[in-house]
């Protein structure tokens, strides 16, 4: 592989990285955690095309684009886990010939992920909350809940959002995938591993199943073994210092099968994704040698490929062009918005 970096611009405490196409223009979109903090979008040949999305607000870790409605999307904003009582919402963003615009939707005490699932000409939202109160940044007394609703056509008429799943202590994991060729969202805690299940249409119960039982901090799933069945990889525990990647037996259980080989602290940030036409885990740590990396499984084995270290990201997004595959990576301990670009 061949990778070249870009640094995009200098973000504090950059925390969210992820796009948006509109009309074939690919917008890079970047926030902060920080309060009062911006947001950007970058677009261009080589993302020279800078503009403000936000920048009187933060506390953003997702930026969820619509399928289905151009140039749309929703995003959490004003998430801390210092602030009691919390300000978290989902805000709902809009690409106009004026500019961004920024609207906020609903309030949800300390919301800190959530997705949107377009089934069957519906569009579902689901919210999980890292806890349902806190006293502080260190008090996990309170379980986190996950929530899900109908976003309507017109958002101005609100959205009913309803409790699924209650207990969930540090609900801090989040990935999407598919289960039985359907879309679903996988949600990892101290409690281990659900599989949340939407329904077919907007009159059926979602489900929801434990896969795991035991602390998981962040999940992702790919096949990268090529057996035809996803693997998944973990940090653990909350914020851990350990990364397993499992594969699952005929049986149903989960049994590891590669660890991450070097000392790591606040591992933060792990996706699935194809690199260079072959399926990997992509993710990032904070501490100790703060690196981004990219695992792949060949040759029968499992080589990690150290992308950059010292950019310590707290979220990556990842795109896979004609040409290139892009890693967008919220470089967090670097306070740096930046993208890889990777060729064969």
């Amino acid at each position: 592989m061949k990778i070249e970096k870009i640094h995009l611009d200098d973000i504090v405490r950059c925390y969210c990285a992820s796009h948006i196409e509109i009309d074939g223009q690919f917008y890079a979109l970047f926030a902060s955690e920080n309060p009062t903090s911006e947001c950007y979008s970058y677009s261009g040949e080589n993302f020279e095309k800078k503009e403000t999305v936000w920048n009187d607000r933060g506390g953003c870790m997702s930026i969820i684009p619509f399928e289905d409605r151009k140039g749309e999307f929703l995003a959490v904003n004003e998430f801390y886990l210092k602030v009691s009582p919390s300000l978290a919402k989902i805000v709902w963003g809009r690409k106009t010939s004026d500019g961004w615009q920024i609207q906020d939707l609903f309030s949800l005490p300390f919301l800190h992920r959530f997705d949107i699932y377009h089934i069957n000409g519906i569009d579902y939202i689901i919210c999980a909350t890292i806890a349902r109160d806190k006293q502080n940044k260190e008090d996990w007394s309170q379980p986190g809940q996950i929530y899900v609703g109908i976003l309507p056509e017109d958002l101005s008429q609100g959205v009913q959002l309803k409790q699924i799943v209650d207990g969930c202590y540090r609900n801090h994991g989040y990935s999407r995938s598919l289960y039985k060729g359907r879309v679903c969202g996988y949600f990892s805690s101290d409690q281990g591993v659900l599989r949340v299940e939407p329904p077919l249409d907007g009159h059926d119960e979602w489900t929801a199943t434990k896969i795991i039982d035991k602390p998981i901090g962040e999940i992702a799933f790919i096949d990268i073994d090529n057996d035809g069945k996803d693997e998944m990889m973990t940090i653990e525990p909350f914020h851990g210092n350990a990364m397993h990647i499992y594969h699952e037996n005929e049986n149903g259980t989960w049994v590891s099968v590669f660890t991450y080989p070097t000392p790591i602290d606040f591992a933060h940030t792990l996706v699935g994704r194809k690199i260079a036409g072959i399926n990997s885990f992509i993710g990032g740590v904070r501490r100790v040698d703060a690196e981004l990396f990219i695992i792949q499984y060949l040759d029968h084995k499992y080589e990690v490929t150290i992308v950059e270290k010292g950019a310590g990201p707290a979220n990556v997004d990842v795109v896979n062009m004609p040409d290139c595959d892009l890693i967008l990576s919220a470089n967090h301990t670097m306070n740096e918005a930046a993208v890889y670009k990777i060729t064969k």
